[in-house]
């Protein structure tokens, strides 16, 4: 057709192309001002960020939680490789009514820390509780050996509690009590005393009732004792004298029947 007039069809996709254009343009516009508000937003929110919980959780919770650690190793003595501290067997075959009502009390009472009738020392009730076990043999208690009525062991007499006080009780009573040196090991029987000098200086730091004893076949002599301070059941003289202790003393009472 050669007249200038443009044909209907063309007039439809001039116009389509204008409104594509404008709707273009308008998207454009709309996510330009989009974009400036949502940066807008985010820059606000740098400047004023909290934690999530923070309106609920209190400061200290917010805190780096520090590294785990293992709990500390006992202050005390490993357990010993010739005892049997947890198991608390007690024989008493062979041994006379004394002994055994002597050593029946001390398997009865080795882990108490307290004692309505004869009190105790924390850290220190080792004589008190041995001779607890005496006096549960059949010993009487005496103007220098004796417990507080009340209870209070603290207010016992020296030689019930203190284990100098109870070898230089023993000295002087030889009908109560012979000593004997580590080197006598054969003569030492349940039911006795057995004392340790821990530092070398001649005094006694340490005493217990002997539990067991037990002849090797290489001639040598285990023997077990218990206690309190260090409460313990069965514990070999030989791991005290080595290991507890390495190069200590100890010293028996054989106990008068």
């Amino acid at each position: 057709m050669g007249s200038g007039a443009e044909h209907p069809s063309t007039r439809r996709r001039t116009a389509v192309l204008a409104v594509g254009l404008t709707a273009a343009l308008a998207i454009g516009a709309i996510g330009a001002v989009g974009a400036g508000a949502w940066t807008a937003a985010a820059d606000r929110a740098r400047t004023s960020v909290v934690p999530l919980a923070a309106a609920s959780t209190p400061e200290a919770e917010l805190r780096p939680t520090p590294t785990a650690t293992s709990a500390p190793a006992s202050i005390g003595p490993p357990p010993d490789p010739e005892g049997t501290d947890d198991i608390a067997v007690l024989d008493t075959e062979g041994l006379s009514a004394a002994v055994t009502a002597q050593l029946e009390y001390a398997h009865a009472h080795w882990r108490e820390r307290d004692s309505e009738r004869f009190g105790y020392i924390p850290n220190n009730d080792c004589v008190n509780f041995t001779s607890q076990t005496l006096f549960a043999r059949g010993w009487e208690q005496d103007s220098a050996w004796w417990h507080d009525p009340g209870g209070n062991a603290y207010t016992s007499s020296s030689p019930w509690i203190s284990s100098t006080n109870l070898m230089w009780y023993l000295e002087a009573r030889p009908e109560k009590a012979t000593a004997l040196t580590d080197d006598q090991r054969h003569l030492v029987q349940p039911g006795d005393v057995v004392q340790f000098d821990w530092d070398n200086s001649g005094d006694r730091d340490h005493t217990g009732v002997v539990t067991a004893v037990e002849p090797r076949d290489d001639g040598t002599v285990l023997i077990e004792y218990a206690g309190h301070t260090d409460h313990t059941w069965d514990r070999s003289v030989d791991w005290a004298l080595t290991v507890l202790h390495p190069g200590a003393d100890v010293y028996y009472w054989s106990i008068a029947d």
